[in-house]
């Protein structure tokens, strides 16, 4: 294994920012640093919700000036959704945004030729309104669809933008409802009835895969001297994430937060049972062969739309607000899809409250912890339905993401899963798009090397449970009640 020290663009887009990072990777040391940081705004035009993809294309490109000489580029960005290119290779519109409401009612359609426990069994992925097989299907009569030549999912879009070469990576190509978990290759029986036609889809490519080379235009408006290959990492953020949980053995739950929460297990097969399908987990293809089996949860949207509509206060200060509200007064279910959509959500988390018969809570602190305890007991819920589905008993939660920014959030998790919480890093994305570009230049081993390093190098915090689990159960009863 090479002694070098090399260092990786890790391009990482999130919901609502995008951002370069730079990793320097050695035999024993990581370090990331922060290049270039920018909004990713949807923009709600008179046909729907759209991602602003030239915006997000030039924020890549600002990064990639400001990283500076790298050995490679990687790119992860949220799953499910896609751009189509015509037969020029335009891409034919601004691609649709997941929380759009074209697929109100689609699924339905779908399991009509398919039902629901067959399509389950034969993919893998849990019930989303918007999975990429439903946006297809509500997609099928559009102009749109009937001039495209080719579908790229959208990392594989920008990474296409960046080398002129196509690909589906595979991770995030799980997440589309179109592939067999199996067989780590595409669900040709299922894409037959349901008339989507794969040719659609560029080639399949693994983590660690070469993607192209910087096009001499990319290095002109970025000042990089080439050649800088793309490498293909797992492009969904979650499988990025994933990787760079700083776990020991295999005894683990994992929980990937930020605007969404992601908790589960990694296993070495898929659980493809009624019961998993009925608990709505979902079977995503990880690394080296692994199965992310996890459960997608609202997470903080939650609490990213109340401060928007509170014009933005500091989230401190909310915190500490929280933390003196009354703990578990009253909670939601983070997973209702009546959170999905953008806008006015102090009022629907209060409607929620009342329609259950709960106290109403009224201040930002009341409201604050309401989502906090209601994100922890969706937490608690997981990690345990985990276990008992793939019959797998864990000993830690490692939380990594955004939310281990949060304290309190945190703590609440372990107060309410009844294990500890070791909370990683906040960039675990970009550490793990940083470490499969530095695998395939040889500077570190399998995936176990790699969160040796992780543990090694990086901080991490400790949170130990506290309090009444009766209470946690009494709150999970008040739930199930309603």
């Amino acid at each position: 294994m090479s002694t070098a020290v090399r260092s990786y663009a890790a391009v990482d887009l999130g919901a609502s920012s995008g951002r370069v990072m730079v990793g320097r990777v050695g035999a024993d040391s990581l370090e990331l640093g922060e290049a270039h940081r920018f909004p990713n705004r949807p923009v709600r035009v008179p046909e729907g919700l759209r991602w602003d993809a030239l915006a997000l294309y030039a924020g890549v490109l600002d990064g990639l000036r400001a990283a500076g000489q790298v050995a490679s580029v990687g790119i992860d960005s949220w799953a499910v959704d896609y751009g189509l290119l015509d037969a020029d290779g335009a891409l034919l519109g601004n691609p649709v945004h997941y929380r759009d409401a074209r697929t109100e009612g689609v699924a339905e359609k779908v399991w009509a030729t398919v039902p629901a426990g067959e399509l389950y069994a034969a993919t893998g992925i849990q019930y989303a309104p918007f999975n990429t097989l439903y946006q297809l299907t509500a997609a099928r009569a559009s102009h749109q669809l009937a001039h495209a030549e080719r579908l790229l999912l959208i990392p594989d879009l920008l990474s296409h933008w960046l080398t002129g070469e196509q690909g589906t990576e595979l991770t995030n190509a799980s997440t589309t409802q179109l592939i067999d978990p199996r067989t780590r290759t595409w669900a040709y029986g299922i894409a037959e009835r349901l008339g989507v036609d794969l040719a659609l889809f560029a080639p399949l490519r693994q983590p660690g895969d070469p993607a192209g080379t910087l096009r001499p235009e990319v290095l002109e408006e970025t000042g990089l001297g080439g050649p800088v290959p793309v490498t293909a990492v797992g492009s969904h953020d979650t499988a990025s994430a994933v990787a760079a949980v700083p776990a020991i053995g295999e005894r683990f739950a994992y929980i990937c937060t930020g605007t969404w929460s992601l908790a589960g297990l990694e296993l070495a097969a898929p659980v493809l049972t009624e019961e998993s399908r009925a608990a709505n987990f979902s079977n995503e293809l990880g690394l080296d062969g692994t199965v992310r089996y996890l459960r997608n949860i609202m997470g903080l949207w939650l609490l990213q739309e109340c401060q928007r509509a509170w014009g933005e206060p500091d989230l401190g200060l909310l915190l500490r607000e929280a933390g003196a509200a009354p703990a578990l007064r009253s909670v939601v279910d983070a997973g209702d899809e009546v959170f999905l959509a953008p806008g006015r959500m102090p009022q629907r988390i209060a409607a929620a409250c009342r329609t259950s018969g709960q106290p109403v809570p009224a201040t930002r602190g009341e409201i604050t912890r309401c989502v906090l305890d209601s994100l922890a007991l969706a937490h608690r819920r997981a990690v345990a339905d985990a276990q008992r589905l793939a019959d797998r008993p864990v000993d830690v939660v490692y939380v990594v993401g955004g939310g281990t920014r949060n304290a309190l959030l945190c703590q609440l998790t372990a107060d309410a899963c009844g294990l500890p919480v070791v909370a990683g890093a906040a960039e675990a994305a970009a550490l793990g798009n940083v470490l499969v570009q530095a695998r395939a230049h040889g500077l570190v081993g399998d995936l176990a090397a790699m969160r040796g390093l992780l543990t090694r190098t990086q901080p991490l915090t400790r949170y130990t449970p506290r309090g009444d689990a009766a209470r946690w159960r009494a709150a999970e009863a008040r739930l199930a009640r309603r």
